[in-house]
């Protein structure tokens, strides 16, 4: 490895251990200690000519306030013994002890960028997917993880109840018993359905002898779950995992507290008093009672008060486009910004310079440059260089909500999404159409149709709770090329939904259509159509399950 300068004694060495995978290689990881010290040391590290093991001895261990160090390190430590309850109270109490000491640290060493350097997982369970959504909004900082319509069966009760989210506001409206009965309705029916619909799949794909049963019933299940899902109401819980860093969970604690719904006020006050027993020094502004959340609070209440009236002036347009995908702006020049991009780390030309000569380059030397530089591309995972961030699209996006938690996920590109309504039809299963199962499946969506246009007028954001996935909700997608490949190529895969393989599909399509000069980039977009799209994966992970196994 890299020589390493630092000595320590015998001493330091062994104290050391405790916290640092190595004490003399020149890359190693920091562990037993809380994200609130990781982020303290990083941040005075910057600012530091020593070592991170050195500025860990002199300013945190072998400092004035060493007591207080031991007993937060100590009490992390233990965390994983046996009487753990009562070791992550003994850490709860060392945190609040040496509370200023690291607040110290951090506000005087650092800025809101500091926030960066200590993170948590935090789990927020039984939560609509509505509530779901407005937390992956938050792209920035943060890795969210969602339990999926796809493998897990919706249609279980807990106490003779469905798991749905039954809204406080909605719960003391004359709308109660309406919105109880038409969420029932919608589980119901997908209960229902299940069984008849599996019976149809498989009599139409049976399983191949030399297909694993483990490996044709899962496929067989997400098959069938994909196409039932369209009956889940947004109301219906389910449970998230979210790992971010500091100023993710400040920022986002914020934008909770200061939403219309009263279940993402509720999430967020939680998310404050369980983040503040971990990282509470990064989350501290974001409490209710500080300058700080009344400042946010206010400044999106006025905000919001600003677009209504504008709003309002936007009811005498009429919009007939429903287009499933439409490319509706890109950069007409972003070709020749993309290659001269490509061209200007070979070279010491100005940037300014190369677009210029890329401009009157004829249009079939730039796509061979393209289509050189992909050569060497062997699948979707081998990363295409930034230069392809220079041309950028925007595409309007009319399709179920399913297909808008699914695209939603990707973080690198702007999105917005209206509110959820029953405006814009609703998407029926090309294996559901014909059968007996269409008229039970169209008369729970149409009945929650009726409901929605009854919640509407009086809660126009509480009503979003009864929409089912299966209608259309309109968004739009602004998203630069090298973004725009990833998920093309990502999400037209055979194991993918296949509705949201037709809108990754036709927006590859499009792109092509107006800029034919970026086909390379779109190599390893699948047009092909599956009817079990999840069997070869499933195959493949019980191989490797077996493997490792073995």
């Amino acid at each position: 490895m890299f020589e390493n300068y630092e000595t320590f004694t015998r001493e330091e060495l062994k104290t050391l251990k405790k916290y640092v995978t190595s004490t003399t290689d020149s890359v190693f990881v920091l562990r037993n200690l809380p994200e609130v010290i990781k982020g303290a040391l990083f941040s005075r590290y910057s600012r530091s000519s020593l070592g991170l093991r050195s500025l860990l001895l002199k300013d945190f261990i072998n400092n004035n306030e060493q007591a207080a160090f031991s007993d937060i390190s100590g009490n992390y430590e233990l965390s994983g013994s046996s009487d753990s309850e009562q070791s992550d109270q003994n850490q709860i109490v060392a945190v609040k002890k040496a509370q200023n000491f690291y607040d110290r640290i951090l506000d005087g060493y650092g800025d809101d960028s500091i926030g960066e350097l200590g993170g948590a997982h935090l789990a927020v369970e039984h939560i609509s997917m509505l509530a779901a959504k407005v937390i992956q909004d938050a792209r920035i900082g943060g890795s969210p993880l969602e339990k999926s319509t796809r493998y897990i069966y919706f249609d279980q009760k807990h106490g003779g109840k469905y798991l749905f989210y039954r809204d406080p506001v909605l719960m003391t409206s004359a709308f109660r018993d309406l919105y109880i009965e038409t969420c029932d309705n919608l589980f119901d029916t997908y209960r229902l359905l299940i069984p008849p619909l599996t019976d149809l799949i498989r009599s139409g794909f049976p399983q191949d002898p030399n297909v694993s049963s483990f490996a044709y019933n899962a496929a067989l299940r997400a098959k069938v779950l994909d196409c039932l899902r369209g009956l889940l109401p947004a109301s219906s819980l389910t449970n998230m995992g979210v790992f971010g860093n500091g100023r993710f969970f400040d920022s986002l604690i914020h934008k909770l507290h200061s939403h219309s719904l009263s279940e993402l006020q509720e999430v967020g006050k939680s998310a404050h008093r369980e983040l503040s027993k971990v990282i509470p020094s990064f989350v501290k502004r974001s409490s209710q009672e500080t300058k700080y959340q009344a400042d946010f609070a206010e400044f999106f209440s006025k905000t919001s008060e600003k677009l209504s009236q504008f709003s309002s002036q936007m009811n005498v347009l009429k919009t007939e486009s429903k287009e499933m995908v439409s490319l509706i702006d890109y950069d007409k020049d972003g070709g020749a910004k993309v290659a001269a991009s490509i061209m200007f780390a070979q070279g010491d030309n100005s940037l300014k310079d190369l677009e210029n000569h890329m401009r009157s380059v004829p249009k079939e030397e730039v796509a061979r440059l393209f289509s050189t530089l992909c050569e060497t591309r062997g699948n979707r995972r081998h990363k295409s260089p930034r230069a392809l961030e220079r041309a950028e699209f925007t595409f309007e996006i009319v399709a179920d909500f399913g297909i808008y938690r699914d695209l939603h996920r990707h973080r690198m590109l702007t999105q917005e999404r209206q509110l959820l309504t029953c405006d814009l039809e609703y998407y029926v299963p090309k294996e559901i159409k014909g059968t007996a199962m269409e008229v039970p499946y169209r008369e729970a969506l149409e009945s929650a149709q009726k409901a929605f246009d009854q919640m509407r007028h009086d809660l126009p954001e509480e009503a979003q709770y009864v929409v089912p996935m299966a209608y259309n909700i309109r968004w739009y997608f602004h998203v630069n090329l090298r973004s725009l490949q990833w998920m093309c190529e990502l999400r037209s895969g055979a194991a993918g939904h296949p509705m949201y393989r037709l809108v990754a599909q036709e927006m590859a399509k499009q792109v092509i259509a107006v800029a034919p000069e970026f086909e390379p980039f779109f190599k390893f977009v699948d047009y092909e159509g599956y009817e079990l799209g999840r069997l070869e994966q499933e195959i493949r992970s019980e191989k490797k399950q077996k493997s490792r196994m073995s």
